[in-house]
């Protein structure tokens, strides 16, 4: 059930964004027919596609985490930003640029990727890859700041987000 579940969602998806392309409008024209008929069998070949490179798991997301996952982003990337702005504006406040690894407890995959990703919108942090022991690397406008501190929080949250926390760290 799960990967029928997956393939209708993910099928969906992709016809939407096909929507969004066709820019359907009224009033219907055989133009606007032909756009959404052509639309199937490309979201059909996109989905087919997409469960062959990236099957689905059984592992479901919860979505309360999500909400704090995403309220915690959208939080501390005002606040980031704004402390970043004031750090860079200012000749009197320094910075000190220069480089974290972080052990993330995310195997290689997707939901690393998505960590890396999360993590590189907010300020001052950008993920530049991983090192030989498999730790991720970041990048960051100062290093005397939590900012380890503040990645094992939001792998925690994205954890729990997709059901995999065991707790602790």
């Amino acid at each position: 059930m799960p990967f029928a579940r997956s393939a209708l969602a993910r099928g969906l998806a992709f016809y939407g964004g096909w929507l969004l392309l066709a820019d359907p409008r009224l009033p219907v024209t055989p133009v606007l027919l032909a756009d959404l008929a052509a639309g199937v069998p490309a979201a059909a070949a996109a989905t087919w596609a997409s469960l062959r490179l990236l099957p689905p798991t059984a592992g479901r997301i919860r979505y309360g985490a999500l909400v704090r996952l995403v309220w915690r982003l959208l939080s501390q990337s005002v606040v980031s930003g704004i402390d970043v702005a004031r750090r860079t504006l200012s000749p009197r406040l320094s910075l000190q640029p220069g480089y974290l690894t972080y052990p993330t407890r995310l195997p290689p995959g997707p939901g690393r990727a998505v960590f890396g990703a999360l993590t590189g919108l907010m300020p001052g942090t950008l993920p530049v890859g991983t090192d030989a022991a498999g730790r991720l690397v970041y990048h960051c406008l100062d290093v005397m700041q939590p900012v380890a501190e503040s990645l094992a929080i939001d792998e925690t949250l994205l954890l729990q987000v997709l059901g995999q926390d065991d707790g602790h760290r």
